[in-house]
């Protein structure tokens, strides 16, 4: 009864042993974005700035499209890793669980090369840029996306050390790249001057450092921990096994709808806020600069629900799977607080050190209160969606997510027209508080009853 009032201590060690690395590698994501544009903002036209960061864009939704692979991997990992602790069967397959990842990843990134003209015109014609621009960002693209195989490869990899609780070791990966990724940026664009090649250059080559350092890693900890040699994963007949690929298939379509329709929910968001005037798309641009803050943060905590929840569903643990639940969101809450009332007190300031146009300043400002309620709304879907990543229940994250964008849908037909950039931001909060929703409901629907 007290273990209930007060979950174990050691629930909270691990929440943050967890959540920690992670935030900590996520700060590290936008210095890779500042000295690109550095880098860029130092060349002697802007049209540089523009075609990099159009290129950036393209990779970022296409990767972030295939982000199911890494999430996929975490579930299965973690409930692999929890089957083990709890004494069922042998480490193999928690290691298959990479080679079957990491298999598809490379796979998937082949085909992306293979493909890459479609990806092209499809990209190019959906942003219909500025043609100089286009040029020079044609030319990063034609660079960079023969690194597709070493950055999914890097999902595989990152999901599996999530799923294991090794948090700290995809920490050290995700520095490596962005340091390294930074590194050649200044080395080959301000070193060598090779202007726009010299960036994509760079994260290529940091792209498959990073993917090399994440297989000495795995080979490592699989060899010293569970006793597996790493290439020997890649030869069983049980990576092809049809039931346990059949799953994993399944978990990453499943994921990749839901993503779908979360990339096209943030993509109508900023049609829409151009439509409202460039004034207010500027706005908004800056603003959700306060959204990506918010989710490096959070995401450490979603992450650790993936983690200690998946465990927990792996070694049937129910009621440590209760205390997880409680004590990841316990913190993601705490957290939300923390970002509420620092935009409250400091967004001004925020906006201000995002750009120095005062209109743009003053507009932004009009609609900063929507980001600083933000958090509190945002935090549940945000929590929720680690959970069911670690229960693996991808069919459930799919069918919120629809019903979820079905209502964001009707929230902008309504709002928008009554309230101008007031709906569009409403309609947003709307969609995340209804996927929010959705999600609690159904893990009410799992859990609570028998709570």
């Amino acid at each position: 009864m007290t273990a209930s009032r007060n979950p174990d201590p050691s629930l909270h060690r691990q929440t943050w042993r967890i959540a920690g690395p992670v935030i900590l590698a996520n700060s590290s994501t936008p210095l890779l974005g500042a000295v690109d544009t550095a880098v860029m903002g130092h060349l002697p036209d802007p049209v540089y700035l523009g075609a990099i960061a159009v290129g950036s864009l393209i990779f970022m939704f296409l990767y972030w499209g295939f982000n199911f692979l890494r999430m996929a991997t975490t579930g299965l990992a973690a409930q692999a890793f929890g089957a083990l602790r709890r004494g069922e069967g042998t480490p193999l397959p928690l290691g298959m669980v990479f080679a079957r990842a990491a298999f598809l990843g490379v796979a998937i990134g082949i085909g992306i090369i293979l493909t890459q003209s479609l990806v092209d015109r499809a990209a190019f014609t959906l942003l219909d840029a500025d043609p100089e621009i286009e040029t020079l960002a044609r030319v990063y693209f034609d660079i960079r996306i023969w690194s597709a195989p070493a950055t999914l490869l890097q999902f595989a990899i990152v999901g599996w050390l999530l799923g294991t609780q090794r948090a700290r070791a995809a920490m050290v990966l995700q520095i490596f790249l962005n340091l390294l990724n930074s590194l050649l940026d200044v080395v080959f664009v301000v070193g060598f001057g090779w202007g726009i090649e010299g960036v994509a250059w760079g994260t290529l080559i940091a792209e498959y450092s990073a993917a090399v350092l994440g297989i000495v890693m795995m080979t490592h900890y699989l060899r010293r921990n569970h006793g597996l040699v790493l290439a020997t994963l890649f030869t069983r007949t049980a990576l092809f096994d049809t039931a346990a690929m059949g799953r994993l298939l399944r978990l990453n379509g499943d994921i990749f709808l839901r993503t779908l329709c979360v990339l096209t929910a943030l993509g109508l968001f900023t049609a829409v806020g151009a439509r409202l005037g460039t004034l207010v798309l500027a706005a908004n641009t800056v603003l959700l600069n306060f959204h990506h803050f918010m989710a490096f943060g959070l995401d450490g905590f979603a992450f650790a629900a993936e983690a200690l929840v998946g465990a927990d569903e792996g070694d049937r643990d129910r009621r440590r799977f209760l205390r997880a639940v409680k004590v990841t969101s316990l913190w993601a809450g705490a957290a939300s607080i923390l970002y509420t009332l620092v935009y409250g007190l400091g967004g001004a300031a925020i906006i201000a050190m995002l750009t120095d146009i005062a209109t743009v300043r003053a507009v932004a400002a009009d609609y900063l209160p929507w980001l600083v309620i933000m958090p509190m709304v945002g935090v549940v879907s945000y929590q929720l969606d680690g959970i069911f990543v670690g229960l693996t229940r991808g069919r459930d994250m799919r069918n919120t997510m629809v019903a979820s964008f079905v209502i964001y849908l009707g929230a902008l037909a309504v709002l928008v027209p009554l309230f101008g950039n007031h709906g569009l931001w409403a309609a947003f909060l709307t969609f995340l508080a209804a996927r929010g929703i959705t999600l609690g409901w159904r893990l009410y629907r799992i859990a609570g009853p028998r709570a």
